[in-house]
């Protein structure tokens, strides 16, 4: 299965031989350029084991290699709530 923005992946030696340091990756884009069969340019962030992103990068892997850790929020569970009305006591509306 093809990464989504949001998802992140543990990406190991699997994944690419460059990776022998396995790390956490939080995928921004999944590029649609021309690789061979079942690779993938991916732009996200390295994360260190907090979660924190320290590092952007760009990189170049198997798609089976990928190992899924956490998935990126589904828009359509997000989109169907409707947003809670704020009211502030005399502040006029068109400035709220």
């Amino acid at each position: 299965m093809l990464p989504r923005s949001g998802d992140i992946l543990h990406v190991t030696r699997e994944a690419s031989v460059q990776f022998v340091e396995p790390l956490l990756f939080r995928v921004i884009r999944v590029h649609d350029w021309p690789t061979y069969d079942g690779w993938v340019w991916l732009d996200g962030y390295e994360l260190n084991a907090g979660g924190d992103a320290v590092e952007r990068r760009s990189i170049f892997v198997r798609i089976s290699g990928l190992k899924a850790v956490g998935s990126a929020p589904d828009i359509r569970t997000r989109n169907s709530r409707r947003p809670a009305v704020l009211r502030q006591v005399g502040v006029p509306s068109r400035y709220r």
